[in-house]
């Protein structure tokens, strides 16, 4: 796969509004949602994972923390996307629970590949494939993956043409003790979903090469 085109966020904001909007959050937050942030922040990643906090969407739930990465090799992206958990202290229908996750992935794709005709069953495939890898329990998963491709005409003739796919879906969490789901187990297998539509090979068992969260991105000569 090629690299991915330009990064989720436009950057408005930044991550110092990011954070201090999650530091307001977190003081009023029920104690099951700051307990499953806490968690996110104690997964391993790997390395070529660059990972922030971002300002999280509005009126999906009562309470949200949402995370951006990047799969970086050789000062390139490969692969980038948005992690969203949500909250409602008191459940919600749709969900069959009180936590909710909600992810965006996109990469872009070699032409042959985009060609294939199974490639959205594929990408689903390796959505569950991830979670279920790591032995964690999900319920209700639901989404899309989406391909699409530009062709350049006219002035832009001499460019080729592109392929994306984008991976659009949410999932819920089953909860653990006091309430609150393993969103490190879900934020390592939503990582290894990342790489994998980025094109890196999978990391072996008890690999050392895994980093602990939070990366922080300084400023990106790509």
């Amino acid at each position: 796969m090629a690299a991915a085109q330009g990064r989720l966020s436009d950057g408005a904001g930044g991550m110092d509004d990011a954070k201090e909007g999650d530091r307001d959050a977190m003081e009023t937050a029920p104690l099951p949602f700051r307990a499953a942030v806490d968690a996110l922040r104690t997964a391993r990643l790997r390395p070529e994972i660059e990972i922030d906090p971002t300002r999280p969407p509005q009126r999906l739930a009562p309470y949200a923390y949402a995370l951006e990465a990047a799969v970086v090799a050789d000062d390139e992206d490969l692969a980038d996307g948005r992690l969203v958990l949500l909250h409602d202290p008191a459940g919600h229908d749709a969900w069959q629970g009180s936590f909710r996750l909600v992810t965006l992935i996109r990469a872009e794709l070699e032409p042959e590949m985009a060609a294939d005709p199974l490639l959205p069953e594929v990408c689903w495939s390796w959505l569950t494939g991830a979670l279920q890898a790591r032995g964690l329990s999900y319920g209700e998963p639901s989404g899309t993956v989406t391909r699409a491709s530009s062709h350049y005409f006219g002035g832009l003739a001499e460019r080729p043409a592109a392929c994306q796919i984008e991976i659009r879906a949410s999932w819920t969490p089953r909860e653990g003790l006091g309430g609150v789901p393993d969103t490190a187990a879900h934020l390592a297998a939503w990582c290894d979903l990342l790489c994998q539509v980025a094109g890196l090979p999978p990391v072996t068992p008890g690999d050392t090469s895994v980093v602990s969260l939070p990366q922080r991105r300084g400023p990106q000569s790509r």
